[in-house]
């Protein structure tokens, strides 16, 4: 059995082993990751080597941790990572290069027609009548974007959204509200089937996933870095957030946001939630909290985009490409049955 697995943000691990009677058998770590003792890396084989195949991924890392000796330095590994790595091996889990990558960059449509195209989109690459694909967003409107299990009258001020023009809009996957200013965030969806991150930890996935960008950002000369579960952040604070829905037919929507510029003071009179965060961190300001692109980078939201799709197209050989008409036609409707429903925004008053 062999598997790899990319540390986001850190180095590669890779496991090579025998199967013998259901059990790991001449277990081998490598990488170019950095360990110290030397003797520790005989302290991990050793500690894996003997384990049931049932193992998940959690177990292993705690008998990888259980073996280090006191004081060992891993840099660029964790015991996390072998765990990662040794379900993938056993699944056969496929990587980023495994797939025909599409990346879509179409027309600006409704806050709504977005939430619908990430039903459609996903739904498809689940059923493999669509590539797996990048999407970057476009709108035509403002709005706020609530999760899945928010609440709207604990999250929004409705008084605040009408003053500023942000419609509220509810999307299918979980995590905290969005507000998609114009021009001032950036977000991008990813559709891809569930073989890509097999093996996987839940929150391992997140970081898997968003590794590209982060990549990208180092690119602009920004020292990002993935906060678990689900936050992008630099020096000065966060940058973006992302969220993740999987569907029963093995298609995966994991989505993300990163603010391009801030109004902190109207993200308070928008979100009632923004107001109880402030005050639990003991921040002044809004502002303090989000570390926007725009100030890091001194780049336009539109050049920002292209490095992001250079650096995805050098990792996955992307090809461009474009929403179907049936695929618009369905999320139409999604948005007519679903999006636009009162039903849907108030399913969590």
């Amino acid at each position: 059995m062999h598997g790899e697995y990319k540390v986001p943000g850190g180095k590669l691990v890779v496991v090579d082993f025998e199967v013998t009677d259901g059990v790991i058998a001449d277990f081998r770590l490598a990488g170019d990751f950095f360990l110290e003792p030397d003797d520790a890396l005989d302290d991990i084989n050793a500690a894996v080597t003997g384990l049931p195949v049932e193992t998940d991924a959690s177990a292993i890392a705690a008998a990888v941790r259980a073996a280090l000796p006191e004081g060992a330095q891993l840099l660029g590994l964790t015991p996390e990572a072998v765990g990662t790595a040794v379900r993938r091996a056993l699944v056969t889990a496929p990587g980023w290069g495994d797939f025909d990558w599409e990346i879509l960059h179409d027309k600006a449509v409704s806050p709504r027609m977005n939430l619908a195209l990430d039903e459609v989109l996903t739904t498809r690459v689940g059923e493999g009548r669509r590539r797996p694909t990048l999407r970057i967003w476009e709108w035509d409107e403002s709005a706020v974007v609530i999760g899945s299990f928010q609440s709207y009258r604990n999250e929004v001020d409705p008084e605040g959204a009408a003053k500023h023009g942000f419609d509220v809009v509810r999307r299918i996957s979980g995590g905290g509200a969005m507000m998609m200013a114009a021009g001032q965030i950036i977000t991008y969806s990813l559709y891809v089937p569930a073989s890509l991150v097999q093996g996987m930890t839940f929150a391992d996935s997140y970081a898997f996933l968003d590794d590209w960008v982060l990549q990208a950002l180092r690119s602009l000369g920004i020292d990002a870095i993935y906060q678990p579960l689900n936050d992008i952040a630099g020096p000065s604070g966060k940058i973006g957030g992302a969220a993740q829905k999987r569907l029963a037919n093995g298609g995966v929507l994991h989505h993300a946001t990163l603010s391009y510029d801030i109004d902190g003071q109207m993200m308070t009179e928008v979100l009632r939630i923004g107001r109880e965060k402030l005050s639990d961190k003991g921040t002044a300001s809004a502002a303090k909290r989000v570390d926007p692109l725009r100030s890091q980078t001194g780049l336009s939201r539109a050049e920002i985009i292209e490095r992001f799709k250079d650096t995805f197209r050098g990792i996955t050989r992307a090809e461009d490409g474009a929403i179907a008409a049936d695929e618009y036609e369905a999320a139409e409707e999604l948005v007519r049955t679903k999006f636009a429903t009162e039903a849907w925004l108030h399913r969590v008053p």
